[in-house]
C-alpha cells in the first residue's frame, strides 16, 4: 500500500525541519510493515518558493491538487504582521473548508516545561477554523469601507461607535459551530476519553460565543449523543462509559488548565479561542516546537508544524523538527498505522531521554547537550533502526 501525501516545506526553518523528519517517517514505515505500506511524496508550491518559481504565493495549481487529495503535510508559512498579504495558512484553510484544528498537547518526559506537573497535561483542542475574527472582514481605519460601516452600525443600528476607528467583523455560524462540536465530540466517545469542555466568552459575546455555547449543548442533545453524554453540573458523579459535557469561559479556562489540567481531556473553541489556548497549552508541556497539528475537511488531513517560520534560524542548522515529525505521526496514527506511530514516539523519548537535544531545548535542560537539527533527524533515525 502506497499513501499518496502532498507536501509544502515552507518558509524559514521549513525546508529543514522538512529535510530532517521525511525520513523518519519513511523509516518508520519500512521498520513496520517492509515494503507493505510507503509513502509516495509528491511537493507542492507555496509560499516564498512558490513567488520566485511562478510569481504567486499561492497557485491554482497547489489548490487544485489539495483538492482532490486526502493527506498533505507541511512546513510553516510566513505572514507579515499588519501589512501585506493575508496569511496562506487562514487562505489555505478558507478554501479548503479546513474547519477543523486538531492539537493534541501532551508533554514528552525529559523536555523541560515552565509548570511543575506537566504531566498532567493530557488534552486535545478542537479549534473551529472557518470563522470569527479570522474570516477576514476587517478595515483600516479612516479607509472608506470602515467610514461607510461606521456610519451604518451608527445610523441604522444604534451602535456607540468611534468613526475614527478600525472595524472587523466576527461571523460565527450555528452550522460551523455545531460540525467542529460534533468532530470533537465523536473523539471523545472514540477514544472513551471522559470530558468534553466547550471554551467561550459567552458572558460578554453574547450572540456569537454564546451562541457557541448554546449550539453545543445542542449537538449533545442530538440522538447520535444524547445516550453518552451528561451534563456535568446535572450529575453528582461522572457517570461510567459516559461522556461528561461543560463550558468554561475563556478566561477562566486559562487559569483552569494551569491549576488543574487533569480535569481536561477534549475542548472545543471558536477560533481565536482554539489559536491561544491551543499555543498556551503548548507552552505547559515544553514551547510549539514541540506541538503537531492537523487542519482537516470532511476529505482532507492536512499535517503542519504549529510553529512559525523563524527566518533568524533559517540556514543555522538550529531548529526543531519535533512539531513536524510529531504531526507525522498524528498522520501516521490518521492512517491506522499505529505500530509506526509508536516506533516514532519510542525513537523520540529515547533521544530526548539520551540529552543530546536542539539547542531551543538545549538552553533549558542541564546537562544536555545540543546538536542540530540535520543531527537530532539523525539520531532519531537511529534510534527508529534500533527500535524496529
Amino acid at each position: 500500500m502506497r499513501k499518496t501525501v502532498y507536501f509544502i516545506p515552507g518558509d524559514g526553518i521549513g525546508p529543514e525541519v522538512w529535510a530532517a523528519s521525511r525520513p523518519v517517517l519513511d523509516a518508520a514505515a519500512a521498520k513496520s510493515y517492509g515494503n507493505g505500506r510507503s509513502f509516495d511524496w509528491r511537493e507542492l508550491l507555496a509560499g516564498e518558493k512558490a513567488l520566485a518559481e511562478c510569481g504567486e504565493l499561492l497557485p491554482e495549481a497547489t489548490l487544485e491538487a489539495l483538492r482532490g487529495a486526502e493527506l498533505a503535510i507541511k512546513g510553516p508559512l510566513s505572514t507579515p504582521v499588519g501589512k501585506g498579504f493575508r496569511s496562506l495558512n487562514v487562505t489555505l484553510r478558507q478554501t479548503l473548508d479546513l474547519y477543523a484544528c486538531i492539537r493534541p498537547v501532551r508533554h514528552l518526559k525529559g523536555t523541560p516545561s515552565p509548570v511543575r506537573r506537566p504531566d498532567a497535561v493530557d488534552m486535545v483542542i478542537f479549534r473551529e477554523n472557518t470563522e470569527d475574527v479570522y474570516a477576514g472582514i476587517e478595515y483600516e481605519a479612516g479607509g472608506a469601507e470602515a467610514k461607510k460601516l461606521l456610519a451604518f452600525l451608527r445610523d441604522e443600528l444604534g451602535a456607540r461607535v468611534d468613526m475614527d476607528a478600525a472595524v472587523g467583523i466576527k461571523p460565527m455560524s450555528e452550522k460551523g459551530s455545531k460540525r467542529l462540536i460534533r468532530r470533537a465530540a465523536r473523539h471523545a466517545l472514540r477514544h472513551k476519553l471522559p470530558a468534553l469542555t466547550l471554551m467561550h466568552k459567552g458572558n460578554i459575546m453574547k450572540f456569537t460565543e454564546g451562541g457557541f455555547r448554546r449550539w453545543g449543548y445542542e449537538v449533545m442533545e442530538e440522538e447520535e449523543f444524547a445516550p453518552f453524554v451528561f451534563k456535568e453540573d446535572t450529575a453528582p458523579a461522572p457517570a461510567a462509559g459516559k461522556l461528561a459535557i461543560n463550558d468554561v469561559i475563556a478566561d477562566a479556562l486559562f487559569q483552569s488548565v494551569l491549576l488543574q489540567p487533569e480535569r481536561f481531556s477534549v475542548i472545543a473553541a471558536p477560533n481565536l479561542n482554539g489559536d491561544y489556548i491551543s499555543d498556551a497549552l503548548a507552552a505547559q508541556v515544553g514551547g510549539l516546537g514541540l506541538a503537531p497539528g492537523v487542519n482537516m475537511s470532511d476529505r482532507l488531513a492536512f499535517f503542519e508544524a504549529t510553529h512559525g517560520t523563524a527566518p533568524g534560524l533559517a540556514g543555522r542548522d538550529a531548529a526543531n523538527p519535533t512539531s513536524l515529525l510529531l504531526s507525522g505521526v498524528l498522520m501516521l496514527e490518521h492512517l491506522g498505522w499505529l505500530e509506526a506511530a509508536g516506533l516514532i514516539r519510542r525513537a523520540l523519548d529515547a533521544v530526548m531521554a539520551a540529552g543530546t537535544v536542539t539547542p531551543d531545548l538545549a538552553a533549558q535542560m542541564p546537562g544536555a547537550a545540543s546538536t542540530g537539527c540535520r543531527a537530532f533527524g539523525e539520531l532519531l533515525l537511529r534510534q527508529v533502526d534500533r527500535l524496529g
